[in-house]
């Protein structure tokens, strides 16, 4: 007998991936979270049904994710993560060693302990001594900081459940405030196809606008993603991500990535006309 996991992106579509076992299920008081084995995408994270990562394809996120704003910004030293349990980030943002203090953010301790077990690939650098993880909610954690960090990242789920919070405009303005005067605030920004999914999209966009005076955003291909077409957020105080990319001192570093340059980086951030369209209804 096969087994399959289905997630689905509309009520009329779904994606499936072939599965030879489960390696984990779990509830914790926030989510369920279930790791399994398949063939074509190793092993895979979801949390209550919702595909969050895969071994094959999570390195286009995290990079994307990561590196734009660090071939950007020229002095991060002290670095927020929001969510981001899986440890992909922090796998890539340790990558710099210039960087003196990472604050991660994660309101689901089980998370983690379950990533650090079976998802080794990511979640490998959680010991770096600069690393400092709190187990708490990353709307009230930032709350309380201000002028602090050059770098925040929102590696949330979708703005439901557990992740609602980190699309408000609310949560937006704090982040702003913890950033220092040239800081920049890095957020998945959701699929731009489906309906429902882009609705989400104009929300945080128009949040993030209403806030930052540059507000910019970017794109990824992530087959395991709704559509596969992801955006990034890009807001800052300071800093456009292509006036100020340097290519020069980020190629310097000779960084091996699998999906990003600082060719890409440009490239990214050319969005296609319905994406500009639905973007510009809100700005």
């Amino acid at each position: 007998m096969e087994f399959w996991f289905s997630e689905n992106h509309t009520p009329n579509v779904q994606i499936s991936i072939r599965v030879d076992k489960q390696l984990y299920s779990g509830k914790s008081e926030f989510q369920r979270i279930d790791v399994f084995e398949s063939p074509e995408f190793g092993r895979f994270l979801t949390l209550d049904g919702y595909m969050m990562l895969t071994e094959k394809d999570e390195f286009i996120y995290h990079e994307m994710i990561t590196h734009v704003p660090m071939a950007v910004h020229p002095n991060v030293r002290k670095v927020l993560v929001i969510g981001a349990g899986d440890g992909g980030v922090i796998r890539e943002i340790v990558r710099y060693p210039e960087i003196e203090k990472i604050d991660m953010a994660e309101i689901d301790p089980l998370v983690v302990e379950v990533c650090r077990k079976y998802l080794p690939q990511t979640a490998c650098r959680f010991d770096d001594p600069r690393v400092n993880i709190h187990y708490e909610d990353g709307l009230k954690f930032v709350r309380f900081k201000e002028n602090e960090y050059d770098l925040i990242i929102v590696d949330s789920t979708d703005p439901f459940g557990p992740g609602e919070g980190l699309f408000t405009k609310e949560f937006y303005g704090n982040c702003y405030k913890a950033l220092k005067d040239d800081g920049i605030l890095i957020n998945q920004h959701e699929s731009p196809f489906y309906p429902d999914d882009a609705a989400a999209c104009q929300r945080a966009h128009k949040n993030i606008v209403g806030t930052f005076p540059i507000a910019k955003v970017y794109q990824a291909h992530i087959p395991t993603y709704p559509s596969g077409h992801w955006l990034f957020g890009f807001a800052s105080k300071k800093y456009h991500p292509l006036k100020n990319l340097d290519e020069i001192r980020w190629n310097m570093r000779s960084l091996t990535c699998r999906y990003y340059t600082t060719t890409l980086h440009k490239g990214a951030f050319y969005i296609p006309a319905y994406v500009e369209d639905m973007l510009k209804n809100v700005e």
